[in-house]
Order: structure tokens, then C-alpha cells, then sequence
């Protein structure tokens, strides 16, 4: 099981990447793509081209940190960045990201609608 603090925010890379990147490559992708700093401790995720191998990417404290797994069958369902978006990265929560590493494709999943602050209305 996979737990982060809830301030640790998590960014999909849309665009495939190169797996034999390492830290420094992919820390250069998350500057040059989503436009993001790699050492603000959130995480990073990225996909191979043909999608079974998925690298996630974060700074921990003192240090570069990653974790690597590879599918040996089916492959890994990224949601589709918005068209309208500067960057071709999404961010997701951490149970989105638990729910892809266990091969749910986020774009099929249907959510019931919830509360939100940012869209609530002001009482008048």
C-alpha cells in the first residue's frame, strides 16, 4: 500500500516517455512538459509508449526518489489531457492513482458528483 501526505499533489505526463530515463531526464521533463518544479516533493508519473511500464518520479527531502513497475501483461490507461491545457500533464488524486496502478481506466470510471469549495456558491 502506497500512502502520501495529503499535501503531496500527483501529475500525470500524457505524453509517452523513454523509460531508460533516469532521474535527471525525467526531473527535466517535468520542468520542459508540465511546466511544474521536480523538487516540490509532488509526484510525477509517466508512461511508456506502449504503456505497460510506468516510472513515478518525487523529491524526498534530501534526494531523488522512483519507483518502476513493469506489466507483464495489459497496459496502463492514462486519462487524456485537456484540449484547452498549456501542458500535457493532469493531476489526479491519490486514489485515482491507486485505482490506475491497479489497471481501472480513469476515463471510463464514473464519479458521483461531490461538494466543492472552489465551485460552491457565496451565501449572499
Amino acid at each position: 500500500m502506497l500512502s502520501w501526505p495529503p499535501t503531496v499533489r500527483i501529475f500525470l505526463c500524457s505524453d509517452a516517455a523513454d523509460m531508460r530515463k533516469g532521474f535527471d531526464s525525467l526531473a527535466h521533463l517535468v520542468e520542459s512538459t508540465l511546466a511544474l518544479d521536480p523538487l516540490s516533493g509532488h509526484l510525477f508519473v509517466f508512461r511508456s509508449r506502449r504503456g505497460d511500464r510506468i516510472k513515478i518520479l518525487y523529491w524526498d527531502k534530501d534526494g531523488y526518489a522512483m519507483w518502476y513497475k513493469r506489466l507483464e501483461k495489459g497496459s496502463f490507461r492514462f486519462p487524456a489531457a485537456p484540449a484547452t491545457a498549456e501542458t500535457t500533464g493532469v493531476e489526479i488524486k491519490a486514489a485515482d492513482l491507486m485505482m490506475l496502478l491497479d489497471g481501472i481506466d480513469l476515463d471510463s470510471a464514473r464519479r458521483q458528483p461531490r461538494y466543492s469549495r472552489e465551485t460552491a456558491e457565496k451565501p449572499r
